[in-house]
């Protein structure tokens, strides 16, 4: 059938590879080389270069990529529409997110939609943002919620929410009897920071470069979960989103200090590959995204391009 043969080419584009796209459609090799070839015949042009080592798209094949995508996704959205006659959305849905919105962010959401929505069947990813956003580009995932700049012409952008960056520091640290702590007070500090490729990481680096901030030494961890317990034990000062500590303020298992002049904040962005058709799983759980008890009393901000409060601004 067309569609089998469709399937299965978009599925060798999207793993460069003849043997892990025959692994995942339960295929042999030979039957994934047949499903290529009949679809080049009746195009009468070839789409795949391949070598035992290497799978290259001809022009044409990248043409063609482009509807095959489209027109599997749309049949997958008349299907999700008419099984919405029956009040009923099923389907798979593949959502990424950056550590600090994975981690305190999507399981609140993910578990509301479950609820709703039992019969769609959800993957989740949690990495840094980097690592997101290529998956996004390799089209691995559906949608992603990502902490970090995005700049890639493939990818679609939709501003979330706005995210507050606050400076954290150990009880016993000499900075704790500070309520302002200006950039003199930062200088020739221990800072904790995250790994490169993390949102955070980003935003710490650039301003800690704009304030012209000596850092007397860095101890660099993979999660903000790790951060925040390395300030707990007296390790050293980080700035980190107001979400992962908010149980740690109230418990004053340490301590936030403001910066004098300046309110720091950032934008979480939602993402997804450009002209995607959207299945009705993605519609519902976008509209959803939008509607939750943690992300309304911040849904200030529209398209990209329109953001205002992006970056660090003056307190008002």
């Amino acid at each position: 059938m067309l569609n089998d043969s469709l399937k299965t080419f978009v599925t060798v584009v999207e793993h460069k590879n003849f043997s892990n796209a025959a692994e995942e459609l339960y295929l042999s090799h030979p039957d994934v080389s047949l499903h290529i070839e009949s679809l080049e015949e009746a195009l009468g042009t070839k789409l795949v270069n391949s070598t035992s080592k290497h799978m290259e798209l001809t022009q044409a094949g990248e043409i063609y990529y482009r509807y095959a995508k489209q027109i599997l996704l749309l049949q997958d959205k008349a299907k999700q529409e008419i099984k919405r006659l029956s009040n009923m959305v099923t389907g798979t849905l593949k959502v990424g997110a950056s550590y600090t919105i994975g981690e305190y962010i999507l399981p609140f959401v993910v578990a509301e939609f479950a609820t709703q929505y039992p019969k769609v069947e959800i993957e989740t990813s949690i990495a840094n943002t980097e690592e997101i956003i290529q998956a996004v580009r390799d089209n691995h995932l559906d949608i992603a919620l990502v902490e970090g700049e995005v700049n890639h012409s493939d990818i679609e952008i939709r501003s979330l929410m706005e995210d507050e960056i606050i400076l954290v520091v150990p009880n016993q640290h000499p900075l704790s009897r500070l309520l302002i702590a200006t950039s003199d007070h930062l200088q020739d500090q221990v800072w904790i920071l995250r790994e490169s490729g993390s949102g955070t990481r980003a935003f710490s680096d650039k301003l800690i470069t704009e304030w012209g901030i000596n850092v007397r030494k860095t101890y660099v961890f993979g999660s903000g979960q790790a951060v925040k317990q390395a300030v707990t034990a007296g390790l050293g000062i980080a700035l980190v989103s107001r979400w992962i500590v908010r149980k740690e303020l109230v418990a004053k298992e340490l301590k936030s200090i403001r910066i004098k002049g300046k309110r720091l904040t950032r934008v979480f962005y939602l993402i997804g590959p450009k002209n995607q058709i959207p299945t009705e799983a993605m519609d519902v759980f976008t509209e959803q995204l939008f509607a939750h008890e943690s992300i309304t009393p911040l849904k200030k901000l529209g398209k990209r391009g329109n953001d205002e409060t992006r970056g660090v601004t003056r307190d008002s």
